[in-house]
């Protein structure tokens, strides 16, 4: 189920929108775009880095990278984030999203053997339709703009969250799913954030023969049903700990919830969920059924459950974190390995009706990359004309090496030069 940022105005977790194939067979949708990827089939290939590829392979398909940033009026994909593309962290076993996605498998296994179907290689390119219309994005949601998502065309998007293959797999008549991906969000810049992270969606569907004699109506027994299976999770990742429930509203479900624990002193939302929307179940041929469904935002559980301070680290491949994770070891402590002070630099401007903090972020990651640590709002006054000045403070910083002063002062003459260009503000 869909999990939202704040920039999504929080449809599934806090943290994102909305923090085995099994014999399916990818979906066709996953090419909507040119005949340069038409749809070339191969056998799958060992993960690896596609340091400066011009073509990647997901799931058996190849995808060019015009079929991903194109000189489109519509389109919105930088360069960094098609880099992102073939990187699948969640598919890395020795890998902290990889540990976590296993140990969730793990949990399924246990308590509901062979009947979870598991999908983590699906292709993030999707339609518009799949990623917000089929699970009831509302058309006038915030998460649909430009400033929120990435479109490699008007009906083609980069998966906003997991989600977005709910619709088809319940056609293909799966009852009992798990779908782990990478997902792609216009965002922020700071410790928490990043454009890129990885998701996890359950779903389990009821047919009346299970839930008739419980002595409950099906949106009960479905609801019971769901906090029992989270409870465990929760138990199972963060043993026993203390939990609460929240009543929550989300588009795509009713009732609603979010589990929170209480870890390390404070209470913790670990993910969202609910009963599923009947209308959903009915368009994708499951008349007469109840289901439940969960979000978790992969990198918000592993940075609390192996200390990893800053988002970015999960991208590096600095052999002074890669080598401190093996397979199968869940929550062994990440020891830091950085001591590099950050560099600040300020920049203000008079912003215009057009400017947006996602639009500001995007520029400057597309410059300085990981590099960029994190942009704040320092300073926001409108004088008596009416215009508006804005002051945002960059820290400039590598999780690997010193960045030298002629370094650092030609990224921000960069971000200055491009922020005025691409964003058509007046610097002060």
């Amino acid at each position: 189920m869909a999990v939202v940022s704040s920039a999504h105005s929080a449809i599934f977790s806090k943290t994102s929108l909305f923090h085995h194939i099994n014999g399916f067979k990818r979906f066709s949708s996953c090419l909507p775009f040119s005949s340069s990827a038409a749809a070339s089939l191969s056998s799958k290939k060992k993960w690896r880095q596609p340091v400066a590829s011009s073509v990647l392979e997901l799931g058996g398909i190849k995808i060019a990278k015009d079929d991903v940033v194109r000189d489109d009026p519509t389109n919105n994909v930088p360069d960094t984030i098609f880099s992102k593309l073939g990187m699948q962290l969640h598919r890395r076993n020795d890998h902290p999203i990889g540990i976590l996605k296993n140990g969730i498998y793990e949990y399924f296994d246990t308590n509901y053997p062979t009947k979870f179907d598991k999908f983590d290689d699906l292709c993030p390119i999707v339609s518009v339709k799949q990623n917000f219309d089929d699970v009831l994005v509302p058309a006038d949601h915030v998460s649909r703009s430009y400033n929120d998502t990435y479109y490699v065309d008007s009906q083609t998007v980069l998966r906003c969250h997991t989600s977005a293959h709910q619709a088809e797999l319940l056609r293909r008549g799966h009852t009992h799913f798990l779908v782990t991906g990478d997902v792609y969000r216009r965002d922020s810049i700071d410790s928490t954030h990043y454009p890129v992270f990885h998701q996890m969606e359950g779903v389990r569907v009821f047919t009346p023969d299970i839930w008739e004699g419980s002595g409950l109506d099906p949106t009960s027994y479905a609801a019971e049903d769901l906090k029992k299976s989270l409870e465990g999770l929760a138990r199972h990742l963060f043993g026993a700990v203390e939990m609460r429930w929240i009543d929550a509203y989300f588009p795509f479900t009713n009732p609603s919830y979010e589990l929170e624990i209480y870890f390390k002193e404070k209470w913790m939302e670990v993910l969202g969920c609910g009963v599923m929307e009947q209308e959903i179940l009915k368009s994708n041929g499951r008349l007469d059924s109840v289901a439940w469904a969960f979000g978790l935002g992969l990198e918000r559980l592993a940075m609390v459950l192996f200390d990893i301070p800053d988002i970015r680290l999960f991208w590096t491949t600095d052999e002074r974190f890669t080598s401190q994770f093996s397979e199968g070891q869940m929550g062994v402590k990440f020891k830091p390995f950085s001591k590099y002070p950050p560099c600040y630099k300020d920049m203000s401007f008079w912003i215009n009706e057009s400017f947006t903090e996602n639009n500001l972020c995007e520029v400057i990651r597309g410059i300085a990359g990981d590099l960029v640590e994190e942009v704040s709002l320092i300073d926001n006054f409108t004088n008596k004309k009416g215009m508006t000045s804005h002051c945002y403070r960059i820290a400039y910083r590598s999780m690997e090496r010193s960045l030298t002063d002629e370094e650092i002062n030609n990224l921000q003459w960069n971000v200055r030069e491009q922020v005025q260009k691409k964003l058509n503000v007046v610097l002060r």
